[in-house]
Order: C-alpha cells, then sequence, then structure tokens
C-alpha cells in the first residue's frame, strides 16, 4: 500500500479511526463524507474532504481521480432506516441507478456489493478495514478486567451459532441471550437498538453476541463495536459483550474497556475454536 487513500465514510466513528490510521502510515486521505451521516470531525482529519450525498456516484469516482486515489475503504455505517426516512438525502445518479437496477433484492451484502463492483469497474482497489488498520481487530479472550461466570460462558456458546446463522441470512450479526433463551436477533435497527430491545425484555444480566457472517466480505460491513456499544448495554442492565476475535473491529479500544470497566461488563473475543473450550468451561 502507498500514496493516497480514499475513505467513503458513513455513520460513527470507524471512518475517523480509518483515516488516523491512514495518516499514522504516511498516507494522504481523500474523504467523502456522505451527507446526514459522516461526522463534522472528519473534514479534520482528511487532506481532501468531499462531501456528497448518498448515491453521488459519478461524482464520488470523479473525486478520487482528481486527487489521486486509486484505493478506497468505506467505513461507517448507513442504516437502512435512513433510507426510507431521509430521502431528500439520498440521491442516487444515474450510475447508482443502473447499478440498482440489476440487484436481485436489497439486502446489505447486495447493496454495499453493488458499490464495490462500481468502484472496481472504474479502476479502484478496495480495501479490507482491518487490512488498512489491523491493531483494531478483537483478540481472543476477555479484553477487560472483568470474567464470566459459568452461566454467562453458557449464553456466550449457546448465542454464537444462532448469532451466525442470523447473518448467514444476511439479517444481522447480533443476538441478545440471557440463561439460553433468546431476547433480540438484530435487524434493520442495528446493533444498538437490538440490545435495548432484548435488555427490556429480560431481567438484568443479558449476554449480546456479535460476531461477522458466515462469507464475511472484509470489505463491507465488517461487524464492529465501541464505546457506544458499550453504554447501550450499560443502559440496559446488560452483563456480556461477546465479538468474534479476529473478526470484529473495535473502535476506540481504550475508551470502550474503560467504558465496561466502570459498567461491570465484561467484554471478550471469542472464534469458533472456543466453542468446544467452552463446553466444557471457559476457554483456556
Amino acid at each position: 500500500m502507498g500514496g493516497a487513500i480514499g475513505l467513503i465514510a458513513g455513520q460513527g466513528r470507524l471512518p475517523l479511526e480509518l483515516a488516523r490510521s491512514a495518516r499514522r502510515q504516511g498516507r494522504s486521505v481523500v474523504a467523502v463524507g456522505l451527507e446526514e451521516l459522516a461526522s463534522p470531525e472528519l473534514a479534520g482529519l482528511a487532506d481532501v474532504h468531499v462531501p456528497l450525498f448518498l448515491g453521488e456516484l459519478g461524482r464520488l469516482f470523479q473525486a478520487f481521480r482528481e486527487h489521486g486515489a486509486d484505493e478506497v475503504v468505506l467505513a461507517g455505517k448507513v442504516p437502512k432506516s435512513f433510507l426510507w426516512e431521509r430521502r431528500d438525502a439520498v440521491r442516487p445518479d444515474a450510475v447508482a441507478l443502473r447499478a440498482l437496477a440489476e440487484l436481485p433484492d436489497r439486502a446489505d451484502d447486495s447493496l454495499l456489493g453493488a458499490v464495490v463492483e462500481a468502484l472496481e469497474a472504474e479502476g479502484l482497489r478496495v480495501l479490507g478495514q482491518a487490512e488498512l488498520a489491523p491493531d483494531l481487530l478483537a483478540t481472543r479472550g476477555c479484553l477487560g478486567r472483568h470474567v464470566l461466570d459459568d452461566a454467562q460462558w453458557a449464553d456466550v456458546r449457546f448465542g454464537y451459532p444462532i448469532a451466525k446463522a442470523l447473518g448467514g441470512v444476511d439479517v444481522g450479526q447480533t443476538v441478545v441471550v440471557k440463561d439460553r433463551a433468546v431476547l433480540a436477533l438484530e435487524a434493520i435497527e442495528g446493533t444498538d437498538a437490538a440490545i435495548a430491545r432484548g435488555c427490556a425484555l429480560g431481567e438484568p444480566g443479558a449476554t449480546v453476541v456479535k460476531v461477522a457472517k458466515p462469507s464475511q466480505d472484509p470489505r463491507m460491513d465488517v461487524p464492529a463495536i465501541g464505546a457506544d456499544t458499550v453504554r447501550a448495554l450499560a443502559a440496559g442492565g446488560g452483563a456480556v459483550l461477546a465479538v468474534e476475535a479476529g473478526a470484529t473491529l473495535v473502535i476506540e479500544r481504550e475508551e470502550a474497556i474503560a467504558e465496561a470497566d466502570r459498567a461491570g461488563i465484561r467484554v471478550l473475543g471469542v472464534d469458533a475454536a472456543d466453542l468446544a473450550d467452552l463446553a466444557a468451561g471457559a476457554p483456556s
């Protein structure tokens, strides 16, 4: 990698983290901030900042060509609800309309896949988010100072394959469980809202499990957590946040783990290899 990196920025803190990572690597950042979604902080981190409305693919291609960015990374949320509720901020041009017309459905993978294909058709290489910032990936084991009890390990083992199955049908990546019962499955509302809904349905002490899709494309929709995720769990009285190690991004890790430690929340990275260990107790 080298030279300018193009950054297509949606909602949340991840685009800021990736911009900082690129700058630390000595790369200039050409950021396209999606109107009504991207953080205003992005302009201060980018060498070039171009605000565009969602769907303006032609202008997006032009911005990257003009400023020498031949590698691109997608980061940040574009909530499905935004597509329905803020139609004034979604302005598909002719390029986008052609891509949409060819889609079999409007699932996340289909929509994001169309964007990736359009970028690559323009000669742009789309990077995986972790390829640009591998230090953001969750590691295996407890990430904070609090550890799980046997019942919480059982909930992690119960919830992990359910979350994988949910991701396999491209609906969501998060499940909320308690005492080996499902309280909520993530759908269009997103992770934090699913956490709030699940925690409201059960007694305090829920476990949240978030994983990558079985056929996860590392260039798009990679699962991510951060301090806001921890706060949502704390507000609902949740106890555990388990994510897939090596496949989930932890944004602003120090702040997120500090929030978890203060709230008594257990945060850990777990992978498929841990499941056999969990059958006999906590993994080593």
